[in-house]
């Protein structure tokens, strides 16, 4: 697996790890791809039982990094309709449709997409620093 994410075994649990720290370990595209092997890797492995998803650093996860959504002059905009289905929803669909639990612990902000990410585990725990954000109303964008 590639630094954006970091993926451990403890014996029958994936550590999955948001790694994006100085981002506040917000969504890239290399992170999405990261994060579909670490669910291929739970899929294959019976020796897996669970899954703990976590951030490092102070943040659990501050969504979409809209820095990785720049475009140069006379570009076309991001569709941002088009990032939802082959992205988000993929992933939050895999993650519900997971046979084995999903434990979040979520520190720090999880913002936009990373609090959509934590609530579709299937338990989350939240440190003291913990806050739930969601961002789409001030961009005019309903996801859910």
């Amino acid at each position: 697996m590639s630094e954006v994410v970091l993926f451990r075994r403890d014996g029958g649990v994936a550590e999955v790890t948001l790694n994006r720290p100085d981002k506040l370990n917000a969504f890239n595209e290399e992170m999405h791809r990261e994060l579909r092997r670490c669910l291929d890797v739970v899929e294959g492995d019976p020796e897996l039982r669970a899954v703990l998803l976590t951030g490092a650093g102070r943040g659990f996860c501050a969504g979409q990094d809209l820095g990785d959504r720049t475009v140069g002059e006379g570009a076309e905009p991001p569709d941002l309709g088009h990032t939802l289905e082959t992205l988000y929803n993929p992933l939050i669909r895999r993650l519900r449709r997971l046979e084995k639990p999903v434990v979040c612990a979520v520190n720090g902000v999880a913002a936009g997409a990373g609090a959509n990410l934590a609530l579709a585990c299937d338990i989350v725990l939240a440190a003291r620093s913990a806050s739930f954000i969601q961002a789409f109303c001030r961009i005019g964008l309903v996801p859910d």
